[in-house]
């Protein structure tokens, strides 16, 4: 009988470790990597024997990142989206939290290709389906008018093994939402949400939610009349526009942190996702047409980035300072909610449908507008690894370097503890103990904008 084989063993060395537990940077410390885990961290003049040694060169060496709001969407765009997925190894991304999208059938499959070694990707966390009421304005969602097709769209999404629920509110009944809240969360699921006019934020806390989407739902907590206006909308004499119109005015700071410490009380998570409203807010001062992540889209991905601006349609120099104003407003709570204890975490949006919310290197420029808005790069980078892995119920195994955890590591040329655009500056990145050094993450690149060509060629007939 043949001897097993035995897992060969790769020796780090001359690096600065990132600790994103305590913030600091460590040195004199060498990792040996033996199936994909990190066995050993130990000082630099400790004689560790390993198959292969790699010396780092004095750069740091933190956690791969955490992307934890992505989609991929649209049923013509299926490989345009499934070329993307190297990019996020090559963006130093090894995890991403799909927030459900009408190519749920495909990202199940990639979702278990990546798994076991068949697609170059990062590890995929999904919703497959997202539910919502009749008649949505979302395509390939779950559309859900009383209890039993509720039950039954949790029945088909339990069959699909997604790894949590999606919940968003353009037609779902309030009443009917608490109750998918609820439901999802006696099923054993964590459950994601944008949350209705006709349910004030702490209900739907009460019923169960883990994160809210999006920054903008929990400012709602600063009106003191945010009860009222729910009851009001739920009850049916109040419409979600006019609804829309009172949060507008009124918002009070201490009634917000106030909201703040219940959230944080509840263990509600929220995911800010700034970058969206960021590049809605500048699309007047700002020309994309010359940005680099471009090459790696398909232009009929890009195409579907109009649907947002012609929403927009034409705007006063008054309203795009409104527009501007708003996100101010929304970027200025991350510290207030950092301060109360709420977990946040660091997603893109990214999507065809999301105007220049690039792949990939969306979560770099999210992460940079938590710097303007105020956070220390310490706060962000958790929030980027450690916090990512929490929420998913995976910190024993992913999110900061430890003895014992997966080898999921980002070598980077500088200090991300001394400005968070650090993270953009990739010499390696590590996965699974596999290490792909700066010529690997190019060719991945390249890779990428080769097949961009090849089948915007093809689609024109050329």
């Amino acid at each position: 009988m043949a001897a097993p084989l035995q897992a060969e063993t790769l020796k780090l060395t001359h690096f600065q470790l990132v600790d994103v537990e305590q913030g600091r940077v460590l040195q004199g410390r060498q990792m040996l990597i033996e199936d994909g885990r990190i066995v050993r961290i130990a000082p630099a003049t400790e004689v560790l024997v390993a198959d292969s040694s790699r010396d780092l060169g004095g750069r740091y060496l933190m956690p791969s990142l955490w992307d934890m709001h992505v989609h991929f969407e649209g049923r013509e765009l299926v490989e345009d989206n499934a070329l993307l997925l190297p990019l996020y190894l090559a963006y130093g991304i090894t995890a991403v939290r799909e927030a459900a999208s009408d190519l749920a059938p495909e990202v199940m499959v990639w979702r278990k290709q990546i798994a076991d070694g068949e697609r170059v990707g990062p590890r995929i966390f999904s919703a497959g389906q997202k539910f919502e009421g009749i008649d949505s304005l979302w395509n390939g969602d779950l559309e859900v008018g009383d209890d039993a097709a509720m039950a039954r769209g949790m029945d088909k999404l339990t069959a699909m093994g997604v790894d949590f629920i999606k919940i968003t509110e353009n037609t779902l009944q309030p009443e009917l939402y608490l109750k998918t809240v609820a439901e999802a969360r006696r099923r054993g699921y964590r459950v994601s949400s944008h949350i209705p006019y006709g349910v004030s934020v702490a209900e739907a806390a009460n019923a169960g939610l883990s994160s809210i989407e999006h920054l903008s739902y929990v400012l709602r907590l600063g009106h003191q009349d945010e009860p009222e206006i729910a009851a009001s909308v739920r009850s049916g004499p109040l419409e979600a526009k006019e609804a829309a119109a009172r949060y507008r005015d009124g918002f009070q700071q201490p009634l917000a942190d106030k909201g703040y410490r219940m959230l944080a009380a509840q263990g509600v998570a929220v995911t800010p996702t700034l970058i969206g409203g960021y590049q809605l807010a500048n699309l007047d001062a700002t020309d994309h047409s010359t940005d680099g992540f471009l090459r790696y889209l398909t232009s009929a991905f890009t195409d579907k980035y109009s649907w947002r601006i012609e929403r927009m349609g034409e705007q006063t120099p008054a309203q795009w300072q409104a527009r501007k104003q708003k996100y101010q407003d929304e970027a200025a709570q991350l510290p207030r909610l950092d301060a109360a204890g709420v977990m946040l975490l660091a997603g893109s949006d990214s999507a065809a449908l999301n105007t220049y919310v690039y792949p990939a290197e969306g979560l770099h420029s999210e992460l940079q507008l938590w710097q303007q808005a105020g956070l220390s790069p310490a706060r962000i980078l958790r929030a980027a690894t450690l916090d990512g892995a929490r929420f998913m119920g995976l910190e024993k195994d992913y999110g900061s370097i430890a003895e014992g955890k997966r080898a999921d590591l980002l070598l980077l040329r500088a200090n991300p503890l001394a400005d968070i655009s650090a993270t953009m500056q990739i010499e390696a990145l590590i996965q699974g103990g596999e290490y792909h050094d700066r010529a690997q993450l190019d060719t991945w690149l390249g890779n990428a904008a080769a097949a961009v060509q090849i089948l915007n060629t093809g689609r024109r007939g050329i």
